[in-house]
Formats: structure tokens, C-alpha cells, sequence
């Protein structure tokens, strides 16, 4: 075309031609074709334009905020909120430092994705989530801008007492990593704990969540029917209340009232020292109606242990609790004696028998426990009792120390405390019974957990007892006592556990 133009300019302007004005002719032509050139003078098919997005994919929240340091342990995602409904584009290439890890889309949240996290203790992290990753549900052609992230973890906690032992007597991957988790929390936070109903279940913590919208960390199921089960009534064999709070992360505590007959081949059982024959230092000599008993219900418990084990579970246990009773009183009487039969017969007789136990489980495989023992500690009055020193197992045999108080106050709870961890400074110090106490036939009520908290009675954990009809829970403190625990700060409930399996 721009050929038969300049054929005609040439026509039009004759004067152009022989005159020596070709540069002049040529400056025409050239202006001619440029102007046609700007004109889209071209024959070639203009391309078709890029469509506008019908919507605009834009970020509205995010579950972690930029910068923010967060608990490894409790972490497990990343949730991302955008302004439409969305999904994750195929060729996504998300990558946390440099990993590329899988988003979906929320099941119950059409605009939101879920990044899966797997994190580590004291550690920064950069996610990226490249631009064209996230896509409109609706349009394709719609898609979220690159969103990056940086955050850190929690460096991993340190014990506030450095002497406390950092590995079990004899546990497991799992029960080392309850322990640990114990361990890491001692003198920061209390971990909370109720008796079960007795019957193998769960329904004095369920009491306490409809009380407290809360659950409390922890459950302890006592082994006191053992010797009647299996039965229509109860039945360890069945560890399904135990499993079912396992896997919904609670922390599963073990103790034993062990009952023996009040008599050879009586089916009545007690643990009252004077309602039976039974002695224990003849459990110790084989062949005894004692020995037999002793190890046949011990072998009951063993396949209960055993089971929860395969099943993952890792629980404190402690057996032979309150051993030496009023025996360690100065001025001895009638009544200061043992409580339990396991320690009327001597501190002696009572640690062989501990240490019996303990080589049995071991020999049988049992590796899932956190042994803790009862101290008496001088029964809250130096000046009537005597230490009971005597009756502690060894470093070698026991994991945590605990202790047993009802009715007790703050600063009592905080003397308690005090007096224990000095007595065994490499062990952690449990509250392992606490309720309400009866003195002078005067209910006198447990001081509030947040109060021996902040008094400096930095226990463990607590293990609230059971069956006392008070309030809504039926277990030994008030409906007051239980909200303020569970809405107080230093206290950790089951939704603030990590997985600790």
C-alpha cells in the first residue's frame, strides 16, 4: 500500500522530479508513511485483550500475625482468610523456608486455607505463598497476590530448677516426653488434674467442662476393683475411657488402692490395716497366701499397663500412697500407725515393697510410667512428727515426689512446698490429692489454687479428689474454687496441651 501512495506523490508533484530536489521528494514519502503507520495502517489482526477478573482475590486474615513468635508445641497450621470463595491452584509452590509444603482449602470455610506446620523449638521461619497459588473459586482469572510471612518459635523452655532430673527411672519414648513436658513447665505453670468417679471414666472432668467450659489437663484412674474386674460394673481390660482421653490430648494419671481380702480366700477386700489379716512382710516370702494375692493382682494391672502402652499411652503412676500414715510421730500411742496396710509392717518391709513392684513391671515390659511417691512431710507439724525419709524408695525408683493436703491454706500450701523441695531437691513436687478438709467437725475448704500460685507454692500439678457432692462436680471443691482454676493464667488446662504422643 505505501508503495502505490508514494507512486502517486510522485504524480502529484512533477515539479519534484529532475530539478535536483529528490531529498525534498524523499522527506514527503517518508512523513507520508510514517503518519499512515500511526494511523494503524497495518493489515495484521489487532490481539484480542486481556479480560478483566470479575473479582478481586484479596487476603482478609491470617491465623499467625507477621513477626509473631509462637509455641512450637501447640502450632500445627497456618489458616489464611480470603475476601471470596477459593481454591488452591494446582501449580501452587508454597514452601516454608524453602520446603514446599500442601495448602488446602477449609472444610468448613469456602474462602479459607489451611498450610500445614512443622515446627521447631527457637527457630525462624519465612512461608511464602506465590502469587497465583490462591485462585477464585469463580474465575480462574482471579488470584491472590504473593503473601509472605515471617514468624519465629519459642525458644524450647528451660526448668526453673536446673537440678531436676532430666530422665525417668525407667520410661519409654512417650512417658519421657510427658515427663519432659512436665519438666519444662515445673515452677512456670500448673498443670490441672481430677479423680475419676472410681469406676473407669470420665465423667467428673466432663462435670467440670460444663461448669467451666474447660477441661482440666489431666485424669487419674485408680486400680481400687481391680480384683473384681472383669465385671458387668467395671472392667480395666477395657481401656476404652482411658483411650478416649487419651486421643482427645489429656494427660492420663495411674494410682492403686490396693485392696487385699480381709482374710485368706475371703472375697470382702480392704486396705485398712486392722479390717484384714493380711501382712505385708509376708508378701515378701513365696509360697504365702500374701505373695500369691500380691502378684496375682499384680499381674491384672500389668495387662491393663501393657495394653495402654501398645496403645501409646504414657500416664503417672502412683501406687502405695500416704505410706507411713501417724508412724513417724515423735511420741508414739495407739493411733500412730501406718493408714494402708503397705506400710504397717516398717518403712523397711514398705520400700521392698516398692522396689518389688518396680522390678516386676520392669521385668514384665512395662516402660510407660512416671513413678511418683507419697511423702508425708512431717504431716504439716514439725514439731509432732518426725520426717519420713525413712519410707522414700530411692532416686533410683521414683520420678516425682508428691504429697497429699486437704483443707490447707495458702502459706501452708506454700510451706509444704518448700520443706519438700528441700527434702528432695532433684525431684519435681505434686500436689497429687487436694480437697476440702474436715477439722474439729468444721468443713474447712482448699485454699484457690491461683492464691497458692501467687504465694509461691509452685506445685507440679494438682489432682483434685473425687465423690464429695460439692457443687456440680461431685468432686472436693466448690464450684468457685474450680472456675477460678480454670480461668487462672498459671493453671494449664487440656486445650493448652501439646500432643504428647
Amino acid at each position: 500500500m505505501l508503495t502505490q501512495i508514494l507512486m502517486k506523490s510522485s504524480s502529484l508533484f512533477p515539479s519534484l522530479r529532475g530539478r535536483g530536489q529528490g531529498w525534498g521528494f524523499l522527506i514527503v514519502c517518508c512523513s507520508l508513511a510514517a503518519t499512515l503507520t500511526s494511523c494503524g495502517g497495518s493489515d495484521d489482526p489487532e490481539p484480542e485483550p486481556t479480560p478483566t477478573p470479575s473479582v478481586t482475590v484479596s487476603l482478609s486474615s491470617q491465623s499467625i500475625a507477621e513477626g509473631a513468635e509462637v509455641d512450637a508445641k501447640s502450632v500445627s497450621e497456618l489458616q489464611l482468610t480470603y475476601s471470596v470463595a477459593i481454591k488452591v491452584a494446582a501449580t501452587a509452590n508454597i514452601t516454608l523456608n524453602g520446603t514446599k509444603v500442601t495448602a488446602t482449602r477449609m472444610t468448613n470455610n469456602v474462602a479459607g486455607v489451611q498450610i500445614p506446620l512443622s515446627l521447631e523449638e527457637g527457630t525462624d521461619y519465612t512461608l511464602i505463598v506465590p502469587a497465583g497459588s490462591i485462585v477464585a473459586s469463580k474465575d480462574a482469572s482471579a488470584t491472590a497476590p504473593e503473601f509472605k510471612l515471617n514468624f519465629k518459635t519459642k525458644a524450647k523452655a528451660q526448668p526453673v530448677n536446673p537440678d531436676i532430673k532430666a530422665t525417668l527411672v525407667n520410661g519409654n519414648d512417650a512417658a519421657q516426653k510427658l515427663y519432659d513436658f512436665m519438666r519444662e513447665q515445673y515452677g512456670q505453670k500448673v498443670i490441672s488434674s481430677v479423680m475419676a468417679n472410681v469406676n473407669w471414666n470420665n465423667e467428673i472432668a466432663e462435670s467440670v467442662y460444663k461448669l467451666t467450659k474447660k477441661y482440666p489437663a489431666a485424669v487419674c484412674y485408680d486400680f481400687i476393683h481391680i480384683c473384681y474386674s472383669p465385671a458387668n460394673w467395671i472392667d480395666y481390660t477395657n481401656i476404652t475411657p482411658v483411650k478416649q482421653w487419651s486421643d482427645a490430648g489429656g494427660i492420663v494419671q495411674l494410682m492403686w488402692h490396693f485392696n487385699v481380702p480381709k482374710s485368706e480366700g475371703s472375697t470382702d477386700v480392704t486396705c485398712t490395716p486392722s479390717e484384714t489379716t493380711f501382712l505385708a512382710q509376708n508378701v515378701l516370702t513365696s509360697g504365702t497366701w500374701e505373695n500369691r494375692w500380691f502378684y496375682d493382682q499384680m499381674d491384672k494391672v500389668v495387662a491393663t499397663l501393657l495394653k495402654l502402652q501398645d496403645a501409646g499411652i504414657a500416664a503417672t503412676w502412683r501406687p502405695f500412697h500416704e505410706a507411713a500414715g501417724n508412724a513417724t510421730a515423735k511420741q508414739q500411742a495407739s493411733w500412730t500407725k501406718s493408714w494402708f496396710w503397705w506400710g504397717y509392717d516398717g518403712a523397711e518391709t514398705y520400700k521392698k515393697l516398692w522396689t518389688t513392684m518396680f522390678n516386676y513391671f520392669k521385668e514384665k515390659g512395662v516402660k510407660n510410667l512416671i513413678w511418683i511417691w507419697t511423702t508425708q512431710n512431717y504431716n504439716g507439724d514439725a514439731a509432732t512428727y518426725n520426717q519420713d525419709t525413712d519410707w522414700y524408695p530411692g532416686d533410683a525408683y521414683v520420678d516425682i515426689v508428691g504429697r497429699d493436703l486437704y483443707g490447707y491454706t495458702a502459706q501452708q500450701n506454700l510451706q509444704e512446698f518448700t520443706e519438700i523441695q528441700a527434702t528432695y531437691p532433684t525431684k519435681m513436687i505434686a500436689l497429687a490429692e487436694c480437697g476440702y478438709g474436715t477439722y474439729d467437725n468444721k468443713r474447712v475448704d482448699f485454699a484457690n489454687i491461683s492464691d497458692c500460685w501467687n504465694t509461691g507454692a509452685r506445685w507440679s500439678h494438682f489432682m483434685v479428689w473425687y465423690q464429695a457432692g460439692q457443687g456440680s462436680t461431685n468432686s472436693m471443691m466448690t464450684d468457685g474454687w474450680w472456675k477460678d482454676a480454670m480461668q487462672c493464667s498459671d493453671v494449664i488446662t487440656r486445650d493448652q496441651l501439646p500432643s504428647l504422643k
